[in-house]
């Protein structure tokens, strides 16, 4: 799976020149990532291995996660200032970006200023056991608003081999 999580700093070219002035999901050789097989394999075996549950029903593919899941899904690299490197549009809605903006954040500035220290250690935490399930916090929108995460679960994006390329959460906010 070598390969299958793009590098920050030539990431980030990329979105610039693939989007444009359109705005438009920045491209990958292979497609953009939310429709990257490897990636897509990536992100769900993870959760299926490490969380010991399908993260949703069989007969869904990479399209239906990233337009049509009902939940949110988010993922950020393994840099040492992770940046999200995934967002499906139920996470895109809760948190006011768009894939362009989204994907070129660091993961960090999803939560408060004051929130950053707690939800490290849980990364940390994560890291360590593989997996947090249960999560219940706070997370903050592009325009400054707050809103509320329950029941979420956080995971190591770990492929066959054993190797990390990041961390993916699945949650679904309380209205």
């Amino acid at each position: 799976m070598t390969g299958v999580l793009p590098n920050t700093e030539a990431h980030k070219d990329q979105q610039i020149e693939a989007a444009g002035a359109s705005g438009s999901p920045p491209a990958r050789s292979t497609g953009p990532i939310y429709l990257d097989k490897p990636f897509f394999e990536l992100l769900v075996g993870s959760y299926r291995r490490i969380v010991g549950d399908a993260l949703f029903p069989e007969n869904c593919d990479e399209h239906w996660l990233y337009h049509q899941a009902p939940f949110a899904v988010v993922a950020h690299n393994a840099d040492p200032d992770p940046v999200f490197i995934y967002a499906n549009i139920a996470a895109q809605r809760c948190f006011g970006y768009g894939w362009s903006e989204f994907t070129s954040l660091p993961s960090r500035l999803s939560a408060e200023p004051t929130n950053r220290a707690d939800r490290q250690i849980l990364l940390d935490k994560v890291k360590k056991d593989g997996h947090y399930s249960g999560y219940c916090g706070v997370r903050i929108t592009k325009s400054g608003c707050r809103f509320s995460i329950d029941d979420g679960c956080i995971w190591q994006l770990t492929d066959h081999d054993g190797s990390t390329h990041g961390q993916a959460a699945t949650f679904s906010p309380l209205g």
